[in-house]
């Protein structure tokens, strides 16, 4: 195999070293078109690309013309750089301008302008047919095996100029690429730093259609940076595995189209590198199929893990067997497992073996659900449901427990102690910590505060900023805040003005 290997780099029907500098070129362009593509795929730039190819028809047409008209001779790999430079950055003001001074989006004005180049390109060819003689088989499809070795030193060179600049401004780039906006504020000019990169991605893209063509340039600029980002997540590793991804392409690309025969091998190229792509995609540690569902499976919902939670609230001795739980969720004893097991990770629950209790984080989860519960339950006959069907709809309600939602449940109740069945509702235990600064309607009796705030509208009772009050017991069904000053005088005060009354909670 390895003489198989070795002799395409002599095999006469090949010829004239084609294959080594297919190769050498090949490389060049799959080194800086993986550099490049983390940019352009972490911005959003691969349609970008895809225009600056299609445009290129027009560059290389008009660069043909200026050619035989001006010079009188033949086109040049110089001549057609130029003119396809020139054609794809008049593409990219173009789509920047219409995009800017318009409402039409950006990706709606790629659309348009890459075609009306590209159109424009494929009529001046057809006009002046006559004057050029551009092989569009391999301009579409790729001539990597005939290459000239002026477009090789133009490709050495594209190569050596991009990945430069890349090098001198990574740090610039790299900060306008994840948050421009911080980028604009330290004084750094991003819309300069957007069109020197898309600059250099014309470059790259005018130099790697030689290699696959205009119709693949995109899979050779974008496939490889897709590959190394299923597997970094740091913009300079990825950009070594990117680079070489593309290098694997090239040469995988290029052996199979020998070996096999009668294929272009542009699409063979990209075609290795797409079933790169396919294999990472499936076996990526972090970011591949198999890692995925290999997490799905092991994970829990996080319903069944909360109805775990809340099954220990009825149990009097705070312990639990694996069969008892599973009969109180109503799932399988494997599920039941796997929430246990999550649980125990996050620190809720310990267990000696047999039966399994609440940590001390476990119980305040355990209370915060029992707290949405109850308020969820008494939310419910606030609104008229029925009472036997409280507690399963209040079952379902209570995994929407986030903090904003259960405060406002709680204050709209008019912070009730109590629900419908009678049994007491937690204490806002998130806010009243000692130190912290609460509305007074959330102190529950025997709750201790100094007053920090109190309107003048209240002045009439006596109370000012600095008093210690204690809460009462509530009166008139919970309608009434009863506060004791130190002085031993007594106050009432409804929802509304005890919620004008700022206080620091008290141990």
């Amino acid at each position: 195999m390895i003489e198989g290997i070795l002799d395409l780099f002599v095999d006469p029907f090949i010829g004239n070293q084609s294959f080594q500098k297919g190769m050498i070129g090949g490389l060049l362009v799959a080194i800086v078109c993986g550099v490049v593509g983390c940019f352009v795929i972490l911005k959003r730039m691969a349609f970008l690309g895809d225009a600056i190819s299609h445009s290129m028809i027009a560059g290389v047409t008009a660069g043909y013309l200026v050619m035989q008209i001006l010079f009188n001779s033949e086109a040049n790999a110089t001549g057609m750089l130029v003119g396809s430079m020139l054609a794809g950055l008049f593409t990219v003001g173009m789509i920047s301008f219409v995009s800017r001074v318009s409402r039409i989006k950006e990706d709606t004005a790629i659309g348009i302008m890459y075609t009306g180049v590209f159109a424009g390109g494929s009529i001046l060819a057809a006009v002046f047919s006559h004057r050029i003689h551009v092989d569009l088989m391999h301009f579409f499809m790729g001539s990597v095996l005939v290459i000239p070795d002026s477009y090789l030193w133009m490709m050495a060179i594209v190569s050596a100029v991009v990945l430069a600049v890349v090098i001198l401004f990574f740090r610039h780039f790299q900060i306008t690429t994840f948050d421009p906006v911080m980028a604009a504020s330290i004084g750094i000019p991003v819309v300069v730093f957007d069109y020197l990169l898309t600059t250099c991605t014309s470059l790259v893209v005018i130099s790697a259609v030689n290699i696959v063509g205009i119709i693949l340039v995109v899979g050779l600029l974008v496939t490889p940076a897709a590959t190394a980002y299923l597997l970094c997540d740091r913009l300079s590793r990825m950009m070594l595995v990117s680079a070489a991804f593309g290098c694997s392409s090239v040469i995988g690309g290029m052996y199979i189209a020998c070996w096999v025969g009668n294929i272009f091998v542009g699409p063979s190229i990209v075609a290795f590198g797409t079933l790169q792509f396919l294999f990472v995609l499936a076996v990526a540690p972090r970011y591949g199929l198999i890692a995925g569902w290999l997490r799905r499976r092991s994970m829990v919902p996080q319903q069944i893990v909360e109805d775990v939670l809340g099954c220990f609230r009825y149990r009097r001795n705070g312990t639990a067997t694996v069969t008892q739980i599973a009969s109180a969720i109503g799932k399988s004893q494997e599920r039941t497992r796997k929430a246990l097991r999550s649980l125990q990770r996050q620190d809720l629950l310990q267990s000696d073996g047999n039966s399994f209790q609440l940590t001390k984080s476990g119980r305040r989860e355990a209370k915060r659900l029992l707290r949405a519960h109850r308020l969820w339950e008494t939310y419910l006959q606030h609104v008229g449901v029925p009472e036997e069907q409280l507690h399963t709809h209040a079952d379902l309600l209570e995994h929407v427990h986030d903090e904003e939602t259960v405060d406002y449940l709680d204050d709209v109740l008019g912070h009730p102690t109590h629900d419908p069945h009678g049994a007491e509702i937690p204490e806002d235990f998130v806010h009243l910590v000692p130190g912290a600064i609460v509305k007074a309607s959330l102190l529950r009796e025997g709750r201790s505060a100094v007053v920090v705030s109190i309107p003048d509208s209240l002045s009439e009772f006596g109370i000012v900023a600095g008093d210690t009050i204690t809460a009462g017991v509530r009166s008139d069904d919970n309608k009434y805040w009863t506060f004791t000053a130190a002085s031993g005088e007594t106050i009432q005060l409804d929802h509304a003005q005890a919620d004008m009354v700022d206080v620091e909670v008290l141990d």
